[in-house]
């Protein structure tokens, strides 16, 4: 039997149900907006983002000088490549000169990554990883091997 009790009763249970049902979706929602906005990654203007793992075919990375890009989670990952010229002090001992006289001359390279995009696909084949200490040192092998 129906009774005005009853009634609200199965009322207010509906109400419950309707009320976790949308404290649930608005969860959910965030939760969704905020793993979006986490793999959303921007690429500073001094830096080289570097995305690896699943990218286009024939590539393997992709890379983003300025802007944005997302980054799907397990598939991909990045990393940042710097854009700031690295100094290296090289010391030439024994150089020959014009004259055939041997000269001690300390000289000063400068190295960076330009934004073009195949020196950056190179650049990212080859220094993704590297620390900077590395960097110069294989920088310096590639000097004093010229």
């Amino acid at each position: 039997m129906n009774t005005p009790l009853s009634l609200l009763a199965k009322l207010e249970g509906g109400s419950q149900f309707g009320l976790i049902l949308t404290v649930s979706l608005v969860v959910v929602g965030l939760g969704m907006l905020i793993f979006f906005f986490s793999r959303y990654q921007k690429c500073p203007s001094d830096r080289i983002l570097v995305i690896y793992g699943k990218t286009a075919s024939g590539q393997s990375s992709k890379c983003l000088h300025g802007g944005a890009s997302f980054v799907w989670p397990v598939i991909q990952a990045f990393e940042y490549l710097d854009l700031t010229p690295i100094p290296i002090d090289i010391p030439l001992e024994g150089a020959l000169s014009k004259q055939n006289i041997r000269v001690n001359t300390p000289s000063t390279f400068t190295v960076g990554i330009s934004t073009d995009p195949s020196v950056m696909a190179n650049a990212a084949e080859r220094l993704l990883g590297l620390q900077l200490t590395q960097v110069r040192d294989l920088a310096r092998d590639i000097i004093f091997g010229q």
